[in-house]
């Protein structure tokens, strides 16, 4: 997605910007506004709320929200910059039923980071990672061989 409009950001300034672009999705299907790398990257710009959804019903403009996280630096966006992009996916419609207890698994209630497959700044094996192995690309590793 491109900017429709140009935009001069100060530091920590967030602003919404237009595309020009709207789009009608079939039912089943909605699309997911991404931050692109290398805007974060090079000038520290990145999406309040990433992924922003369109849902199919949406027939509006897409705008992008767009945040200068550069404590120090102004940032100006020019018409035509890439800002973000669009992911179009199909999507289930799910129904939830209250239970008095969910089924068992793995992982359990572990969150934030409790898996591994990082390492402190000191460079020792976060929670969960296995010894000196990436507890990630075992993950990884185990999902391509089922």
């Amino acid at each position: 997605l491109v900017a429709a409009a140009g935009a001069e950001l100060a530091p920590g300034e967030r602003a919404v910007l237009p595309t020009g672009i709207a789009i009608a999705l079939p039912d089943g299907y909605a699309a997911f506004v991404h931050p692109r790398s290398g805007l974060a990257a090079r000038c520290g710009v990145s999406l309040v709320n990433a992924p922003g959804t369109v849902d199919a019903g949406y027939r509006g403009e897409i705008k992008v929200i767009v945040v200068n996280l550069d404590p120090r630096q102004a940032v100006v966006l020019e018409r035509g910059d890439r800002i973000a992009q669009l992911v179009v996916q199909q999507v289930e419609k799910v129904r939830f039923h209250e239970v008095a207890e969910l089924p068992g698994s793995a992982r359990a209630e572990g969150g934030f980071g409790s898996t591994g497959g990082f390492r402190t700044a000191g460079g020792r094996a976060g929670a969960g990672a296995p010894g000196t192995g990436d507890g990630y690309s075992s993950v990884v590793a185990d999902r391509e061989g089922q």
